[in-house]
């Protein structure tokens, strides 16, 4: 029997998890598919309501992983397979190689004299990097990466001649790595709605309409332009700004649920938004407004402001004109008419679609549309929002009861 538990995934609600079991005296493996551990709040902007940075959360507990060797934790890394069942589990975990040791001192002379560059995921497409990165201003593990999709590998290797500290090496291999634990804990998070689903709302092709996660690497400091909200086509400043809500959600063809958050990430965006842009013009389109619990004085800050306005109905098509603007096709349900109003940015509040969606994990557990429903009786605890749509704070919350559950099935056998 096993007194070990293992949490899959390192975001938030995996960090949390983890913590709180090794804190007790439990030892802990966090096994992470990103080359980073923090997942979506790493790329957030800010929280609401009380719109602070993320680096605070994430950096206590950072340090909270960091001193205490209970956690273990494998980035670049995912499951491959298990077997046996509650209190003696055996996991299989392949790490992919990241071709960068513990030698690596993030002091980025590999990052200037490499030749490749690729496309940010962590900035959702909006900015690059070299194929040797950084993944972001606080990652950890503090260490670089390399694309091994991108790189030209050994033909170049630059980056091996400008690191002095020998941390680079372009021959690394996949690892695997078997663990025994008694309990598992899914932490594995949400992905944003992929926009070329959305045909009516341009499919992802209209340049100057993003997703709200897009919308938080505009704002956020350590983003593609450094916090300033522009257009993606051409760097203008936005005057006149939509977000259109329910972007893939409470629909039968995409996801049928309400992904919770969308309404509040739109109001916290207004907010950035007017930071910059004290005079800009804002438009919601809303089926309905969600702001639930101490969330709704939120809500009353933003309908407050004169030059936000919020029009009941659905947006049925996006379309782009000669000069980069997009066109909305909305009704008004409340004026009862349809009508086309241009803007210059718009922001499409995508819904959360649990990482697990359409994705085969040797799990013995129920899953619905992605969500974790079933295997408590197995010693499987769902958390976050691998258990159902959530927001930072509640998502801390259910990985505290996945952590105290997967306790009691390890003191029970």
């Amino acid at each position: 029997m096993s007194n070990s538990i293992l949490v899959l995934g390192g975001g938030f609600s995996g960090l949390t998890a983890a913590l709180e079991a090794a804190e007790v005296g439990y030892e802990v493996f966090i096994v992470e598919k990103q080359p980073y551990l923090g997942g979506r709040v790493a790329q957030l902007n800010k929280y609401f309501p009380k719109l602070c940075p993320p680096t605070c959360g994430l950096e206590i507990n950072f340090q909270r992983v960091k001193k205490n060797p209970k956690v273990k934790y494998f980035t670049l890394a995912e499951v491959s397979k298990i077997s046996g069942g509650p209190g003696n589990y055996e996991v299989t975990v392949k790490i992919k190689p990241r071709f960068v040791n513990n030698n690596c001192t993030a002091c980025n002379k590999c990052v200037e004299v490499c030749p490749v560059e690729r496309d940010c995921e962590f900035d959702f497409g909006l900015g690059k990097t070299k194929a040797i990165y950084k993944p972001h201003t606080m990652a950890m593990p503090m260490q670089y990466v390399i694309d091994s999709e991108v790189c030209t590998g050994t033909s170049c290797a630059k980056c091996v001649s400008a690191c002095e500290y020998k941390a680079i090496d372009l021959e690394d291999k996949e690892k695997e790595v078997v663990l025994n634990v008694g309990s598992i804990v899914v932490a594995t998070g949400w992905k944003p709605y992929d926009l070329a689903n959305l045909t009516n709302l341009g499919a992802g092709q209209i340049k100057n309409a993003i997703s709200n996660m897009q919308m938080e690497r505009l704002a956020a400091p350590n983003g593609p332009t450094g916090g300033k909200i522009v257009r993606p086509s051409d760097g203008k400043e936005p005057q006149r700004i939509a977000f259109v809500q329910c972007a893939g959600s409470r629909d039968q063809n995409h996801l049928n649920y309400c992904s919770y958050i969308c309404c509040m990430a739109s109001f916290k965006q207004c907010t950035y938004i007017r930071e910059q842009y004290p005079d800009a013009e804002i438009v919601i389109y809303y089926i309905d407004l969600r702001a639930p619990g101490r969330y709704e004085k939120f809500l009353n800050k933003v309908q407050a402001d004169e030059k936000v306005k919020m029009v009941k109905g659905k947006v049925a098509k996006l379309e782009e004109d000669s000069e980069g603007n997009v066109i909305v096709t909305a009704e008004d349900i409340i004026a009862g008419v349809k009508k086309e109003e241009t803007y210059d940015l718009v922001v499409l509040a995508t819904g959360m679609q649990p990482s697990l969606d359409g994705v085969e994990l040797p799990l013995d557990a129920e899953i619905k549309e992605g969500f974790v429903v079933g295997g408590e009786d197995k010693g499987i605890f769902a958390a976050g929002c691998a258990k159902m749509p959530l927001d930072v704070m509640t998502s801390a919350e259910t990985a505290t009861g996945a952590a105290l559950k997967a306790i009691q099935t390890l003191v029970r056998r």
